[in-house]
């Protein structure tokens, strides 16, 4: 008996039918991580809006969180640790001062820049999201054998350190 075919297998299906002169293979293992990314994003946020949280707020505050004391960096700081717009950023700042997790103020090295600081509710929040977030990590990362898991894990690690190797 054969397993039935999953939604990605279907589309190559169809594609190996409609274009049989076009090697459809790479679909496999790309339309599969877009597919799992999906899943996975899906039931992170799940605990990001127990908090009160969006995917961008959650990862400003682990930023500022993973700093260590004071729990602060700059703006544009920010942006690179969370590989977001500087004006993504401004709104991402902007909702977590309204809600009296962050601060901001001028920079005592320089008076023209910002520091963004964690407050004392924004590191309480972020500690009680972030260990929920870990343990619901676990619980997705625990569908594949401990095996699977680590070859997965150095696949993706050797993949994605050929996309950010420095250009030299």
């Amino acid at each position: 008996m054969t397993e039935p075919l999953d939604h990605v297998a279907r589309i190559q299906q169809a594609w190996a039918r409609e274009r049989p002169d076009l090697d459809v293979s790479p679909q496999g293992v790309i339309g599969r991580l877009h597919r799992v990314a999906g899943h996975l994003t899906d039931q992170l946020r799940l605990v990001y809006r127990r908090y009160g949280l969006g995917e961008g707020e959650f990862d400003v505050l682990a930023a500022l969180r993973r700093a260590g004391a004071p729990f602060e960096r700059a703006p544009g700081e920010l942006a690179a640790h969370t590989m977001v717009t500087t004006g993504a950023m401004t709104k991402r700042i902007d909702r977590l001062v309204r809600d009296g997790l962050v601060t901001r103020r001028p920079s005592a090295a320089d008076g023209r820049g910002r520091v963004v600081a964690l407050t004392g509710a924004g590191r309480e929040l972020i500690d009680r999201a972030f260990a929920e977030h870990m343990r619901n990590e676990r619980r997705l990362v625990d569908q594949l054998t401990p095996e699977e898991a680590a070859r997965l894990e150095a696949i993706l690690t050797t993949w994605l350190a050929r996309f950010e190797a420095p250009t030299g």
